[in-house]
């Protein structure tokens, strides 16, 4: 398998944080096998559901994904658990720390950390997770999925720019993104993006974008072979206004996962009352009621999703086959 094993995590530090009745939020502490010291979010309730793991998008924080951690908890599962990837919100980079911070160590550390530290709440017990754009990536990389019942990737795509909705991508990130990148070392969340990023790791994501078969083209990521491995059921949720997470794009990832059980829903506006989704808009709090159930019923029970479109039913103008 190509991830590597992570050390198991530390005594969980910090009282409960206040949430909703018979939920128990808690702040934790773990390590990456080589060392560096990430931190999440631990839900947990009277349940005896699958564990779940929840992997952010880029630039993206883990507390987007709080309410819906407390929404899993709420219908049965045994524990919830958000983290940060390494030098982003709650996992900063320690002063001392010199080795180089790449993109990929999100998926082939960071990943596998998170999921050894959720797994200690209940060893045996069954796990599923959920990743959002490049959490639901993470998932290839990683070589561990034999370790997830089943897997949700939300709004996941392949990131290479011919596939994109967004003219605008290739400007913003090689001619104002990379720049910033090497001259301050970071990219400050002042420049729109979300969290701030690395500048090392903010170089691979728009080095990724520019190859014609996103990192899958990578000659220094071996792991994409790990891909081949995934052969869990997996439900891919695409957002029909998402300008990143087209057809297109989906569906160059998911021909990757070509030995996983695919289904495949895709949600707009027409589905969720006219408010527009988007890329990041999922787990936001105003789908509580429209979107999150049938994700929660898929991951707690394996249960198909009721709403949403098919792939099939797509336009002919935005579809693009997996075949």
């Amino acid at each position: 398998m190509g991830g590597r094993a992570a050390t198991r995590p530390s005594q969980r530090a910090a009282a409960p944080l206040s949430t909703l009745p018979g939920i128990e939020r808690q702040k934790i502490a773990f390590r990456a096998a080589d060392g560096f010291p990430l931190s999440g979010t631990l839900f947990s309730g009277s349940g005896d559901g699958p564990l779940v793991l929840i992997s952010s998008a880029t630039a993206v924080p883990q507390r987007l994904y709080f309410g819906f951690a407390a929404h899993l908890v709420e219908r049965g599962a045994r524990a919830v658990l958000t983290y940060d990837y390494r030098a982003t919100g709650a996992s900063p980079a320690p002063s001392a720390w010199r080795r180089r911070i790449s993109m990929k160590d999100w998926a082939l550390l960071d990943f596998p950390a998170a999921a050894a530290a959720l797994e200690t709440v209940a060893p045996g017990h069954a796990m599923a997770g959920i990743g959002q754009s490049f959490g639901g990536q993470a998932l290839g990389l990683s070589g561990i999925s034999d370790r997830f019942h089943r897997y949700a990737i939300v709004a996941s795509m392949s990131g290479a720019r011919r596939l994109l909705d967004d003219p605008w991508v290739w400007p913003r990130m090689n001619l104002l993104g990379v720049p910033t990148a090497i001259a301050l070392g970071r990219i400050p969340s002042w420049m729109g993006i979300g969290e701030e990023l690395p500048g090392s790791v903010f170089r691979d994501w728009a080095r990724w974008c520019r190859m014609r078969n996103y990192f899958f083209d990578d000659p220094n990521l071996p792991e994409t072979a790990n891909f081949a491995q995934v052969r869990i059921p997996l439900l891919s949720l695409g957002m029909l206004d998402d300008p990143w997470g087209t057809p297109r794009a989906v569906a160059h990832l998911l021909e990757r996962y070509g030995n996983a059980d695919i289904t495949e829903r895709w949600f707009g506006p027409e589905h969720v009352g006219g408010h527009p989704v988007g890329h990041l808009g999922f787990f936001r709090s105003r789908f509580s009621h429209t979107l999150w159930p049938a994700l929660g019923e898929w991951l707690l029970s394996g249960r198909q999703p009721a709403i949403g479109t098919t792939r099939a039913e797509i336009p002919v103008s935005r579809r693009a086959s997996r075949s």
